[in-house]
């Protein structure tokens, strides 16, 4: 039983990201790679983290060589990992990407035929923690497959809605077998959370919807208390029963968008967390998500609360004076 509750506790994929470490050549050119932890919900806690939360991870790793990485530099970056379970049926997850910047980031997931952060089992699920969590986030990646999808709302049962029960929409095609799944599953899920958060696409499958208001009145509808939807070069949109706001994004040179997302997730927990105004919240956010978008890698690129003030401050300020 967990004595303290955690600020965010995440539950979702976790692997070892390999990144070239030349840009603008595809794979079979590239010379040199670096090595970092990824996955969204990794990368989620540890933004958070670097932000001043207290944060564990629920997961699972392979019984190998990349697992004992995994659970080393998640705790070097400030996450929990005793939720960290290891499934040895399946090694470790790899992910390579490909850098063509400004906004081409080919993914290629070694997840096949399954991953042990799909293994969780519902008897694994720390039930006290999850409910005492100040913030719960989940991701749709782990609605996928079972056993990680009962286990997914066996945690939602014991959340029963509380505050802060975030989904992010995070559709990712090549973990299902149809679109239409993906949908029926997101849909189920949406009952039990109170916040959604995903960009156009990821909106389109979960309702049907990809007109940011629609998608965001659509996600309401099913029982959420704020949905936020990401309109990339349009910035992004956060909406209640009552109110609503749109924050453009920050002007950056991109070097490597994949971990801009979590970056924005991680941020966003702590304006959600501190109870901030949602324009300010979602400024920060975007500010965090730009600063990684500039950075080649994800996790260890997470900003600090200094950074992400310092350039989320400079957007307001040149809002106000246009």
């Amino acid at each position: 039983m967990t004595t303290q509750p955690f600020d965010v506790l995440a539950i979702g994929r976790c692997g070892v990201d390999i990144y070239p470490l030349q840009t603008g050549v595809g794979l079979e050119e590239v010379e040199t790679f670096g090595k970092f932890l990824g996955g969204s919900a990794a990368n989620v806690a540890v933004a958070a983290a670097r932000l001043g939360a207290r944060t564990a991870l629920i997961s699972g790793v392979g019984d190998d060589p990349f697992g004992r990485y995994v659970r080393k530099e998640l705790a070097e970056l400030g996450v929990d990992s005793g939720f960290v379970t290891t499934h040895g049926e399946y090694p470790t997850p790899v992910t390579f990407c490909e850098i063509f910047p400004p906004d081409n980031f080919p993914l290629y997931f070694y997840r096949r035929p399954s991953a042990p952060d799909l293994q969780i089992r519902p008897e694994e699920i720390d039930t006290d923690a999850v409910r005492s969590a100040r913030l719960y986030w989940s991701t749709v990646t782990g609605l996928a497959e079972e056993p990680s999808r009962s286990a997914h709302f066996t945690a939602w049962d014991a959340r029963d809605r509380r505050p802060l029960t975030v989904l992010d929409l995070d559709y990712r095609p090549m973990f299902w077998a149809s679109p239409a799944a993906a949908t029926e599953q997101v849909q189920r899920a949406l009952r039990h959370v109170t916040v959604a958060v995903g960009n156009r696409e990821e909106c389109e499958i979960a309702v049907g919807e990809s007109d940011p208001r629609k998608a965001a009145d659509a996600l309401l509808d099913f029982g959420v208390e704020l949905a936020i939807v990401k309109q990339g070069p349009r910035g992004v949109l956060g909406k209640t029963r009552h109110s609503a706001v749109t924050v453009a994004p920050n002007e950056v040179d991109v070097l490597n968008g994949l971990g801009a997302g979590d970056a924005f997730g991680g941020s966003l927990c702590r304006g959600l967390l501190h109870d901030w105004p949602l324009e300010r919240t979602l400024r920060y956010a975007n500010a965090a998500g730009a600063i990684v978008a500039s950075r080649l890698e994800c996790s260890t690129a997470m900003p600090t609360a200094e950074e992400v003030a310092a350039l989320a401050e400079q957007t307001a300020v040149e809002a106000v004076n246009v």
